[in-house]
């Protein structure tokens, strides 16, 4: 009895292996073969009005359909993905909609300047932020000469289509938000360099007693 047990149960298993071998090489046409089920005896079909083709012929047969031949993405112009109503006529010109650095703005603009940006550009703006010390490439520092000229633009379109090694932030700072980190940035530039004829006469006096002083 346990003998015909054992061979039921084998037999059920080659079924099972029969099955999933019928399931694996299914009856199908090979490409360009030959069919009776059409009037011009074909087996491939033409494609239907307006298909957009991805890949024929040897192409097919790859894992990516492509056979490593793929095109680059499109360069983005700079303020493409720019809300319409934050785009200005010419990038370049004042009319950028950079808003007066109220202290709301800047408070907003450290907040949110501190969690997307200080990773790589650290809180100094000087390109030493831990992700940079942990390996990544070290950004430039916002205190060099080319980032101060830099216009308001420019230091926005990189931050909504990103630059080098730097991705887009497009989809993860919402634009009034951008314009604050702007503002920011410009303050921090400011905290080291700016000229004497900007700080108080008050202020003034309180460095000069102090670099006069002893240490």
């Amino acid at each position: 009895m346990r003998q015909l047990l054992v061979l039921a149960a084998l037999l059920a298993l080659c079924a099972c292996e029969r099955t999933f071998r019928d399931m694996y090489d299914q009856p199908r046409y090979k490409p360009l073969a030959e069919s009776r089920l059409w009037p011009d005896g074909r087996a491939s079909r033409p494609t239907v009005d307006g298909t957009v083709p991805r890949s024929e012929g040897t192409r097919a047969g790859t894992s990516s359909g492509r056979n490593g031949d793929v095109s680059p993405a499109p360069a983005i112009a700079p303020l493409d993905t720019v809300r319409d109503t934050l785009r200005p006529k010419d990038a370049a010109s004042p009319e950028f909609p950079a808003p007066a650095p109220a202290p709301a703005l800047l408070e907003r603009g450290r907040e949110r300047y501190d969690i997307f940006c200080s990773p790589c550009h650290s809180i100094a703006g000087d390109g030493d932020g831990m992700i940079a010390r942990r390996g990544f490439p070290h950004p430039p520092s916002f205190h060099t000469d080319a980032l101060r000229a830099a216009s308001d633009a420019h230091l926005y379109a990189v931050i909504t289509n990103g630059y080098g090694d730097m991705y887009s932030y497009a989809t993860r700072i919402e634009p009034e938000d951008r314009l604050a980190i702007v503002a920011y940035i410009r303050a921090l530039q400011l905290s080291q360099h700016a000229p004497l004829a900007a700080v108080p006469e008050p202020e003034r006096a309180r460095l000069a007693a102090q670099s006069g002083a002893p240490r």
